[in-house]
């Protein structure tokens, strides 16, 4: 990259990212020598930037909290990225983050290119966000806490409170930040229990970067996605679901879902299901209610009580009054 303002715009955009970024890895990203990498830094340095450096041999360069915020320098698919998930902030459970996304808001899309407020508007126009009310809500501050030190490869101490309220103190290395749309989770290495863990940031307090790097290790799961998805459904109860249903075994595999069960016939006029599933109970209730045919539920015994009081339910809302 011959162009030098161009090549500083660029130099500074990856400089805003927060970790080292060492001098050879710059001079790749931007095809020029490491020298060609000093004489930059030291521009950015002349024109009040705090570029920092670090030795070691992780060491390199970073930008560092300066008594004012520099300008961010964003490529159009930031810049799209950053205002379509600043309007969708009231949807996620960040306590008190809908009225400071609407400020930083406002102050980007007065600044956006009109083919950059064309294209948000355009999507936020064809998005509708399923939002949930029954959310605990988290500081912005822990989850940037956090998010820096994920990125920065920086070790985090914090208290937990575990689900039946125990407090206690842990020493992660944190992968990544997952939200599920109603909670915030931190995926990350449990250094003190030898082993990766989720957490509810929700229940995160007082987070802490140690300054402690790390190495990063290798997730056991395609993604930090993939994980939380498997450790969730692995704390849901799984139910052993027996139920006898008066129609033919054809009639029922027709109308119910194939990837949970095969009905056994007991008979011309009469069939059972017999299967495990993670679901709901009202789940399970609903898909059978759903068959129209006569059916006796015979585990578990959860599923039996719950169809005895949806049904008076249902008779006390149809009965005459």
């Amino acid at each position: 990259m011959t162009d030098t303002p161009a090549r500083l715009l660029t130099l500074l955009s990856l400089l805003q990212t927060p970790r080292d970024w060492p001098g050879s890895e710059l001079a790749e990203r931007l095809g020029v020598t490491t020298r060609t990498i000093r004489r930059d830094i030291e521009r950015l340095r002349d024109l009040g930037y705090p570029v920092q450096a670090t030795m070691g041999s992780i060491g390199g360069y970073r930008l560092a909290a300066g008594a004012a915020m520099p300008p961010l320098v964003l490529d159009d698919e930031e810049a799209v990225a950053i205002a379509v998930g600043l309007r969708a902030g009231a949807g996620h459970a960040v306590d008190g983050v809908e009225e400071a996304s609407v400020r930083a808001l406002a102050k980007l899309e007065q600044v956006l290119p009109a083919r950059l407020r064309h294209r948000v508007s355009v999507l936020q126009a064809a998005t509708v966000p399923l939002t949930w009310g029954d959310a605990a809500t988290v500081d912005p501050h822990t989850l940037t806490v956090m998010a820096a030190a994920a990125t920065g490869h920086e070790r985090l101490r914090f208290g937990y409170r575990t689900g039946d309220g125990t407090e206690t103190r842990r020493l992660v290395e944190p992968h990544r930040l997952v939200s599920t749309g109603r909670r915030w989770y931190l995926v990350a290495y449990d250094i003190d229990r030898d082993d990766w863990r989720t957490f509810r940031v929700d229940r995160v307090s007082d987070p802490l970067a140690t300054g402690a790097r790390f190495t990063p290790r290798e997730l056991p799961a395609a993604d930090a996605a993939e994980f939380m998805s498997r450790s969730m459904s692995r704390l849901q109860p799984t139910y052993r679901i027996v139920a006898t249903l008066h129609a033919p075994a054809e009639f029922v595999a027709a109308r119910f879902p194939s990837t949970l069960a095969t009905p056994a016939p007991l008979g011309e006029d009469r069939c059972r299901l017999d299967f495990t599933t993670s679901d709901s109970l009202e789940w399970v209730a609903f898909r059978l209610a759903l068959i129209d045919c006569e059916f006796e539920a015979h585990e578990p015994r959860e599923l039996v009580d719950h169809l005895a009081e949806l049904g008076a339910r249902i008779s006390r809302a149809a009965a005459p009054r």
